[in-house]
């Protein structure tokens, strides 16, 4: 499955391009006559305008031109999903967008390309005519195209039928698109798996579709000995059943995305290569399916991880915590600047945040305020939950020195965070992101099904990391 090319784009030609839209704010006529002229203008408001965010009206323009006026969010407002709604709602076409200088340029492509996105498996809809944004060859190369790639790529395996992603796909999907950006990949299966992952192991024991590891290297042109190492991991349940402690039926609906967290990271690996960002990288996607068979893990199992700590399966559906913990204990053998991972864990962190706030668990006060700056400079936000010691005690376990849910019903989001923190060292900087990695209805920018929030803040705080190298060598 190729990287999107991004077709919602198209590179500027010497000749005037005519379908302009003008992106201006509500109470500030002057402008809008200055942009559009007063006809327009005129127009434009006898139809409702009033330059609300994302509102569009067509107007009149001069012979053989089209134009529209669209409505900003106000100045202290960042947004760039407000520009999906033109990639729906213009005529098709090759658009410009003016905007205020104070709004970046990069905003507009990005959301319109976000809001351009579709994933449809259905015969003879691919042709119809839509709109294009006019850019230039450099920006069509730029960083917010790269980004629209990247979370789009990500979209595309999230929304994939799981019969069509097993653990094996979404391991030959990484090596396609790492090995040619000069990423070493290796993918781990079969006995050697058994032996590195047992944890991980024993969740895909039940599916006749055997577990996949994929571990990735890769080092930026730039990056010498002393680059910053980061390290990423990825929960990539393919699909998950909920195992002998299965789901109801409705529970099971969207657990295709279950790999979102995979997803996730491949794709900010993926930019980061693309980007060429002086650093080392690390990659490794758990990817396995949670079934019930007569090998599957049952509740009361007890396993020994890689890290040494007997786990008690306390319950079958708790599975991607044992995923994850094998490849963080491996991951922390490197000794990274930065253990990240991602997953789509709790049920529980929904009910905390909803489905467009990720919670974020830090044991890293220093490091925790880097990605908090960072949501804010990217309007992409994540939100910070603790890992509150007081309930370690709940994942006690009578027979182990673990058990994989917490003895009580509360604060399910935070007991997962805090059992992934007994595979992690007490040295190591760690943030764990548990993301819904989906959209369940339409808004702009942000298609209905698989999605990658806090994505632009992740790659942010990576970037920011080089640019503190940098300045640690001058």
């Amino acid at each position: 499955m190729p990287v999107h090319d991004l077709d919602c784009l198209s590179v500027a030609r010497r000749r005037k391009t005519l379908c302009t839209v003008h992106a201006v704010r509500a109470g500030e006529r002057e402008t809008w006559v200055a942009m559009a002229g007063e006809a327009a203008v005129t127009f434009a408001e006898q139809c409702g305008f009033g330059g609300q965010p994302g509102q569009l009206v067509m107007a009149p323009a001069p012979a053989g031109q089209v134009q529209a006026l669209f409505g900003l969010p106000a100045r202290n407002e960042r947004d760039p999903f407000v520009f999906g709604k033109l990639a729906v709602d213009l005529p098709a076409g090759e658009w410009t967008v003016q905007v205020p200088q104070d709004v970046a340029r990069d905003d507009v492509i990005l959301g319109f390309c976000l809001g351009a996105y579709r994933y449809s498996l259905k015969t003879g809809d691919k042709d119809a005519a839509r709109p294009r944004l006019v850019v230039t060859a450099g920006e069509r190369k730029g960083l917010a195209a790269q980004t629209a790639r990247s979370i789009c790529f990500a979209r595309d395996l999230i929304n994939m039928p799981a019969n069509l992603l097993g653990p094996s796909d979404l391991a030959r999907e990484a090596k396609a698109v790492l090995r040619p950006l000069g990423a070493d990949v290796e993918v781990i299966k079969g006995a050697a798996l058994d032996e590195a992952y047992p944890l991980l192991a024993h969740v895909g024991n039940g599916s006749d579709r055997s577990p996949r590891v994929v571990v990735a290297r890769w080092s930026g042109s730039g990056a010498g000995k002393d680059a910053p190492l980061v390290s990423l991991v990825g929960k990539g349940v393919c699909f998950d059943s909920g195992g002998y402690d299965l789901k109801p039926s409705s529970g099971m609906l969207r657990m295709k995305k279950d790999m979102g967290g995979a997803a996730t990271v491949l794709a900010l690996a993926h930019l980061v290569m693309v980007q060429d960002l002086p650093v080392r990288l690390e990659l490794r996607l758990g990817c396995v399916e949670n079934s019930v068979s007569g090998h599957a893990m049952r509740p009361l199992d007890v396993i020994r991880s890689r890290a040494g700590l007997t786990v008690e399966i306390g319950n079958t559906d708790a599975e991607g915590r044992l995923v994850l913990s094998d490849l963080l204990s491996e991951a922390g053998e490197s000794q990274p600047d930065l253990l990240l991972d991602v997953a789509t864990l709790t049920g529980a962190a929904r009910v905390a945040l909803g489905p467009d706030l990720p919670a974020l668990f830090c044991n890293h006060d220093s490091t925790a305020d880097l990605f908090a700056k960072a949501a804010a400079r990217e309007a992409d936000p994540l939100w910070r939950l603790p890992l509150w010691r007081g309930y370690t005690g709940w994942l006690k376990s009578t027979v182990a020195d673990l058990n994989n849910i917490a003895s009580r019903p509360m604060a399910g989001a935070i007991t997962a965070g805090l059992f992934l923190e007994h595979f992690v060292k007490p040295d190591q900087r760690w943030v764990h992101v548990d993301s819904y990695a989906w959209n369940d209805s339409g808004r702009p920018g942000r298609p209905e099904g698989g999605d990658t929030p806090g994505f632009r803040t992740l790659f942010s705080v990576i970037r920011s990391l080089c640019a503190t190298n940098d300045t640690k060598k001058t």
